[in-house]
């Protein structure tokens, strides 16, 4: 086979594996956030760029939202999404997200705790490798973690 066949068949699987990816994610997602956080708006704005309709629910206290999703303490952020029977907290990275909704464990949901510079989001540069924590209950674990991003 020519390599120039070769090298379109390669491209062609690439595009194929990059669209299964996306495609794994639900089609829509409640954001609750605060009326004041640009970030989680950011946020929201990033989930639409991968084809997911987000509805975006203002409140003054998200820790209602919070407490009635079962988010331990400890784990928060400043935003909560509900996707696909899933919590999922905070500036989680496109990575975790897909292989949550690849292997779709038996969690309540993922979060990335606090607000690290550098995920989605957030502005300036990931300084530092990221624990996603899996919860169900008061029960957590590292789901997944994510190296520094080159660039």
């Amino acid at each position: 086979m020519p390599s120039r066949n070769i090298a379109l068949l390669l491209s062609a699987t690439f595009m194929l594996g990059a669209q299964v990816a996306h495609a794994s994610l639900p089609d829509q997602a409640t954001l609750y956030k605060s009326p004041s956080c640009g970030c989680c708006a950011a946020y929201g704005d990033y989930l639409k760029e991968r084809g997911v309709d987000v509805k975006v629910v203002e409140t003054t206290n998200l820790g209602e939202i919070k407490e009635r999703l079962d988010l331990p303490h400890g784990l928060g952020s400043c935003h909560t999404l509900e996707m696909g029977g899933y919590v999922v907290e905070g500036h989680v990275p496109g990575a975790a997200l897909d292989r949550l909704f690849a292997e779709r464990p038996s969690v309540r949901g993922i979060a990335l705790p606090g607000m690290p510079a550098g995920t989605p989001g957030m502005p300036g540069d990931q300084v530092r490798a990221l624990n996603v924590h899996q919860f169900d209950g008061n029960e957590t674990q590292v789901f997944m973690t994510l190296p520094i991003s080159a660039g």
